[in-house]
């Protein structure tokens, strides 16, 4: 009884040069979306490593949160407002579970449009244990740091509203805190250059989004990534296509 047509010598050849030429595709597909991905979180740490503009040049007291300004660094001028101070419980950083440390600004200018001066949220640092958190800072501020969007994500609520723990930085939350327009985003403070009760015993908090890169940025590995999985797809194909001729053959040739 004669074999398989896809079971003969030759076509095991057919099977494996197909295999090695599918999985080469995919690997080296793989490979240079991994190189777009890298390209693009290098950009994104870049941004936010640029000079830093005064605040009023980033958004207004009054202003939505856009997303361009992610991870937008900038200098703040203006007062602490200690009795405004909260601390964000679960955050991560290094593996552990600690607290954000925040204290409001009030910042010098421009006036919100209530005809005050709104305050922006700092998150000073991080700090593993409650009990450890340094008191917070008074008098004049002049810092800088990157601005990041208010959370809220959805389920999320504060179930113990007369304590100063909150479960994340949301404006909502927040500003039950603070007797005065908060701006509509928050700075995470850059250590470098601060001093004192500003920044004691915190340990320098991660940002938790960074700028989004040129949508320009890594194209041509993504495209190239693309290339080979279509090369992948039509190696893939013609297999299928040779299997079935061969077993067409086959039938044909019992038949006679």
């Amino acid at each position: 009884m004669p074999s398989h047509p896809l079971l003969r010598p030759v076509a095991w050849g057919a099977h494996l040069l197909a295999l090695v030429l599918v999985t080469a595709a995919v690997l080296l597909g793989l490979w240079q979306m991994g190189s777009w991905q890298e390209q693009r979180s290098d950009a994104a740490a870049e941004r936010a490593e640029l000079p830093p503009v005064p605040l009023a040049e980033a958004m207004g007291p009054d202003e939505p949160f856009q997303k361009d300004q992610v991870g937008r660094p900038v200098t703040v001028s203006g007062t602490w407002v200690p009795e405004g101070s909260v601390a964000v419980s679960d955050r991560r950083q290094d593996g552990e579970t600690g607290y954000w440390a925040v204290t409001p600004v009030s910042v010098s200018a421009p006036e919100s449009s209530t005809g005050g001066q709104a305050a922006l949220l700092v998150v000073r640092g991080w700090v593993a244990d409650l009990e450890a958190l340094p008191p917070a800072p008074e008098g004049d501020a002049e810092l800088s740091g990157w601005l990041q969007p208010p959370e809220g994500a959805a389920g999320v609520t504060d179930e113990d509203r007369t304590d100063d723990v909150i479960p994340q930085l949301r404006i909502a939350d927040a500003i039950q805190h603070v007797d005065q327009d908060l701006y509509g985003a928050f700075l995470v403070l850059d250590h470098d250059g601060a001093a004192g009760p500003v920044v004691d015993g915190l340990v320098p908090a991660d940002l938790a989004q960074l700028p989004d890169a040129a949508r320009s940025t890594g194209l041509r590995n993504l495209l190239y990534g693309i290339e080979w999985w279509v090369f992948a797809a039509f190696a893939a194909f013609i297999w299928w296509r040779w299997c079935a001729d061969e077993v067409a053959r086959g039938r044909v040739a019992e038949d006679g």
